[in-house]
């Protein structure tokens, strides 16, 4: 059973509104994260972790298989999200957990999917996406690696532990994992369908 976190706690300091309101193909992209991590989930737990704008994307989970909770040390950084989520679905013991943003429109239900497929096909308790030269979210952990993402740092993300244990990672690829919403110059160009216009890596 490979269950899925879904973090949506940050303020969007960056681009000065919430992303996770922000519409692209009639849904916002929190909903559409939301969507695809049911209907990849197909009836194991999904839990969306909020935080700076709890109240506010409430709504937009409205009738969905989730289970929304609010990190409320979400300004320490991802790691605090992390744990948060892991100990909303400690009494399911998840035989494995995927961590996705709602800030890369082009994660789908088949990735999600194929990232759990390439874990039970090469045993690696890590599977991460591998993209603009790099590894990172969505990220797969098994269920012999979660204490080591419960051992986190609140101010360090799923990253760390790609980086310190490479040896354990295997790979997805995903090239469009590079484009995401961090500025309104990036919203414009997934708003506009324009290539080319791609934040950093994220790496959770």
């Amino acid at each position: 059973m490979t269950a899925i976190l879904l973090l949506a706690a940050g303020a969007s300091s960056r681009l000065g509104r919430p992303k996770q309101l922000l519409p692209y193909q009639g849904q916002t992209l929190l909903r559409r994260a939301a969507e695809t991590a049911v209907a990849a989930a197909a009836g194991a737990p999904v839990v969306v972790v909020t935080g700076a704008r709890h109240e506010e994307l409430l709504p937009d989970l409205a009738g969905l298989a989730v289970r929304v909770v609010r990190c409320a040390e979400w300004e320490r950084g991802m790691g605090a999200s992390l744990k948060t989520g892991l100990a909303a679905l400690d009494s399911t013991a998840p035989s494995a957990v995927t961590v996705l943003l709602c800030d890369q429109p082009h994660v789908t239900p088949a990735l999600l999917r194929q990232l759990a497929a390439t874990h039970e096909a090469t045993g690696q308790p890590i599977v991460a996406s591998a993209y603009a030269g790099t590894r990172g979210v969505p990220v797969l952990f098994g269920a012999q690696v979660l204490p080591l993402l419960r051992q986190l740092p609140d101010s360090a993300g799923a990253a760390a532990l790609l980086k310190q244990y490479p040896e354990l990672v295997a790979t997805v690829p995903f090239a469009a994992g590079a484009v995401d919403v961090d500025t309104e110059a990036q919203y414009a160009a997934l708003v506009a369908g324009r290539p080319g216009v791609e934040a950093s890596p994220k790496h959770s």
